[in-house]
């Protein structure tokens, strides 16, 4: 499920922002479907933004627009298309990481294989300049195995101290479902709402998440100056309406 909203904080209409001949939320529809793990949803408070996920063959969901963060957003649209509880799993895919590496969002589904884990992230080393940069999100965690972390923090301040190593955290969580709707039940949480992140508010609640470490991470948009960049990437790789 992707959530996606018009009226983003930092950048107002990212989700239809060209990439490519294509707005933005139809090139993450498409990385989700690729992915092959399930039906996909995108959840939106848009009527611009569902007519461009319909206009490629997408199934987009309206929501209120009242939603703190996107997970909230994901629980409301996943109890209104699966009321009987069908679905154990979902994976929330942010609108903003169109072009996530191939068999990224099953590598944090299958995170949810360890019993113990209530939420499966991802994460990849963080480029040098992405280590002071708040729009970064640094996960603190400790090694379940090499490729495999238990996330203990996340912030937008260099963390840990010092030289690292330092992950950027990618924004996708597969989420249990019972894990979701008890995310959902809580009131944002006092760190969440200091650095932004919500899924400070799983943590302060005792929630497990771990994430797998990809090799490297993938552009997402956060400002005007990302999207720049984003499209600069996609010209060079050939990316267009097809």
């Amino acid at each position: 499920m992707i959530p996606a909203r018009l009226g983003s904080t930092r950048l107002p209409g990212k989700a239809l922002a060209d990439i490519g001949g294509r707005p933005m939320v139809a090139h993450v529809w498409s990385r989700a479907v690729e992915a092959n793990i399930g039906p996909v949803v995108v959840a939106t408070d848009s009527e611009e933004i569902a007519a461009a996920v319909r206009a490629v063959g997408g199934e987009a969901l309206l929501t209120t627009g009242a939603h703190l963060c996107g997970s909230d957003r994901v629980a409301a649209a996943l109890r209104a298309i699966d009321p009987a509880g069908r679905y154990e799993a979902v994976v929330n895919l942010q609108g903003d990481n169109p072009f996530l590496p191939e068999g990224a969002l099953a590598a944090a589904l299958a995170l949810l294989g360890d019993p113990a884990v209530d939420i499966g992230t991802l994460a990849a080393p963080a480029a040098p300049q992405e280590a002071d940069d708040p729009n970064a999100v640094k996960l603190v965690g400790t090694h379940v195995t090499p490729r495999r972390l238990r996330s203990l923090y996340f912030s937008r301040s260099r963390a840990p101290w010092g030289e690292g190593p330092h992950y950027k955290h990618i924004g996708v969580y597969a989420f249990r479902r019972a894990a979701l709707e008890r995310f959902a039940s809580l009131a944002p949480s006092p760190l969440e709402l200091s650095e932004r992140l919500e899924q400070l508010r799983a943590l302060e609640a005792g929630m497990r998440i771990d994430a797998t470490v990809l090799d490297k991470t993938s552009p997402s948009v956060d400002t005007g100056r990302d999207l720049e960049a984003l499209r600069r990437v996609s010209s060079s790789r050939g990316v267009s309406e097809s």
